[in-house]
């Protein structure tokens, strides 16, 4: 597969920031990345309504969480949004199985960071290893209504928490007593935390334990999808060979298994593998703006992406309002609704295209 000129600079400035970050000894803390360019959102008309066959509450299950519809016990928390290191010394990660919604998004580098959205599962016992922020990395947890749970960041980063005194929680500023370090890994990657210690740190910090939280709008679990194309599995390439993913349809469970480098990625706590019941990749600009491989992510202003469910892929656009998360629109202008089940967001560069970073696989010919 060829790569336009873009692409090429692109991945030379991140490959190169790779090397210089390997030698020293703050891993990704040592190259800040500086904050996206403030560009105003795009005026987009509201998605009509959707016309899939839509869940509906049982109310003998009690209350439904609003980013997985699925029954849950009680009143829900306020989401914690939780960086954490998908370098190849922090895998297998804790914690990743039991998110509601998984993000993975390019840091410097080439490497990838992966931010875990918990809401739904109490109980967590061990969530990590946690990583350092980044602006856009801050956008996306807030775009939940979640407190920022993180270990370090970026210069222009701190800048926002501290100037527009964001709810976060850092390891290395705030709250670094809800954290600890697991002897049995090799710093930086060994920082964990639970989500019993970081709600813990959030209310002695005084911040809000609810707030208003974004939610998905859900089909029916028996409906069958009747449009897109069949995928019984799809990979997607973000830079570099290490960060290769992989996602294979289970009829029987009707979730995407998801993998990394063609091995299954299970979560460290329980065994369990990571999976979704729905993929959503997503094509931004990616722009590096200096020698450094400081980055720029748009994730606000909306444009091409594919939506994988029931094994099937479905083309579109994402879209994002202002206050609002990121969600998917189908070609008629409707919002595509979710199956009840973990969502998985990952957002890869539109060069040399966005088609280029992701490979489906067809289902296996009957004849």
């Amino acid at each position: 597969m060829s790569m336009n000129r873009h692409h090429s600079r692109l991945l030379t400035g991140l490959v190169l920031t790779a090397v210089l970050l390997s030698a020293c000894s703050g891993g990704d803390n040592a190259a800040p990345v500086l904050a996206p360019a403030s560009v105003p959102p795009a005026a987009s008309a509201e998605p009509a309504p959707e016309a899939t066959p839509a869940a509906t509450a049982d109310p003998a299950l009690g209350p439904v969480s609003g980013l997985t519809g699925l029954p849950v016990q009680g009143a829900l928390p306020r989401p914690l949004a939780v960086m954490i290191n998908n370098a190849p010394a922090a895998r297998p990660q804790s914690g990743v199985s039991e998110a509601d919604v998984l993000y993975e998004v390019l840091a410097e580098g080439g490497i990838t960071r992966l931010i875990g959205i918990f809401q739904s599962q109490s109980g967590v016992v061990k969530i990590g290893p946690i990583r350092s922020i980044r602006p856009y990395l801050i956008d996306l947890g807030e775009s939940f209504g979640a407190v920022t749970v993180h270990a370090g960041g970026s210069p222009a980063a701190y800048a926002i928490l501290q100037s527009q005194r964001k709810d976060d929680l850092d390891e290395i500023g705030n709250a670094g007593a809800y954290f600890w370090r697991d002897k049995e890994r090799k710093a930086p990657h060994n920082l964990y935390s639970n989500d019993a210690k970081l709600r813990e740190g959030a209310d002695k910090l005084g911040y809000a334990d609810s707030t208003e939280v974004p939610q998905f709008n859900f089909a029916d679990p028996d409906y069958i999808p009747l449009e897109g194309e069949p995928a019984a599995a799809f990979g997607v390439q973000f830079l570099l060979q290490s960060y290769t993913v992989g996602y294979t349809y289970d009829e029987g469970k009707r979730t995407y298994a998801r993998s990394v480098n063609a091995k299954p990625h299970l979560d460290l706590n329980n065994g369990n593998p990571v999976e979704a019941a729905n993929v959503m990749v997503l094509g931004t600009e990616h722009k590096v703006l200096d020698d450094v491989g400081r980055l720029s992510i748009d994730v606000e202003l909306g444009g091409e992406a594919m939506l994988f469910q029931r094994g099937n892929k479905i083309e579109g656009r994402w879209s994002r309002q202002p206050g609002d998360m990121i969600r998917f629109v189908k070609a008629d202008g409707t919002e595509a609704q979710m199956y009840p089940g973990v969502t998985h967001i990952l957002i890869v560069p539109v060069s040399p295209s966005f088609a280029s970073h992701v490979e489906v696989t067809l289902p296996a010919s009957s004849t």
